[in-house]
């Protein structure tokens, strides 16, 4: 297992707590660009600070990295397509490029990303493994023309939402929505929830519910971890939070 963009570990840490058994036969590989980040993953893990170099048999897992990859912005005007780019001093202007035939219907002030980092990190990660998968907020590109453009590239600060994109430089992150249809075609596309069902999420929930009810009397720790267990599982399927993120899955030879 290769988790790209693993940041602190605290997912390669969730994975190897809730899979013991799988012993020596796991062998995780959390890829970080930020050195301060890699001194932080967990014990049991090994850290890289790039994607392997050759291919192998295994999985390569990105959870929120996608949306994090550079991407253009352009602007349908009267007359045609523009790029939105930033002078010097922080200002938006617009210079006219060739129809980038993304979204045919797109309205008049419509905005819309391209992300051409986004499929060549797709089209690397699945040169490597047997089987990609993507987790992140998405939409179709006609989908985002439709909708505010900054309803789709968000800021965050402080684990909270920022400003605009042009101010607090350095000191925000800047994200944007994944256009599924500029991706490579995904052998599988459902919604976070979807997926989490199909790999046995509610049989999980279920022995936990009943181990808290079991032992909520008692107090102890494990009817608490049982507790939050039921908690976490509820929070992920819910389609109206964390379980509408979507999850693409690319397999080679299906």
């Amino acid at each position: 297992m290769v988790e790209a963009g693993a940041g602190r570990g605290a997912l390669a840490k969730a994975v190897l707590a809730a899979a013991p058994a799988c012993g020596p036969a796991l062998r995780y590989v959390a890829v970080e660009r930020s050195a301060a980040l890699r001194a932080q993953h967990p014990a049991g893990v090994e850290s890289a600070g790039t994607l392997p170099a050759e291919p192998f048999a295994g999985v390569v897992l990105a959870n929120e990295l996608v949306d994090n990859l550079p991407f253009g912005l352009v602007e349908r005007r009267p007359e045609g397509w523009a790029e939105v780019r930033v002078t010097a001093d922080l200002a938006e202007t617009l210079v006219a490029v060739d129809d980038p035939a993304l979204a045919p219907d797109a309205p008049v002030g419509g905005r819309i990303p391209v992300q051409r980092a986004a499929r060549a990190w797709v089209d690397e990660a699945r040169r490597l493994a047997g089987r990609v998968v993507v987790i992140d907020y998405a939409d179709t590109t006609p989908g985002m023309a439709r909708r505010p453009w900054t309803d789709w590239v968000r800021t965050y600060r402080g684990h909270g939402r920022g400003r605009s994109p042009l101010e607090d430089l350095g000191q925000q992150d800047v994200t944007c929505e994944v256009a599924v249809d500029q991706l490579p075609p995904a052998t599988s596309d459902r919604s976070q929830a979807e997926f989490l069902r199909a790999h046995g999420i509610e049989e999980l929930a279920y022995d936990a519910r009943r181990a808290w009810q079991e032992r909520a009397h008692i107090g102890d720790l494990q009817a608490l971890i049982s507790r939050s267990r039921v908690h976490e599982a509820n929070a992920l399927t819910d389609e109206a939070g964390l379980g509408a993120f979507r999850v693409l899955e690319w397999l080679q030879g299906v």
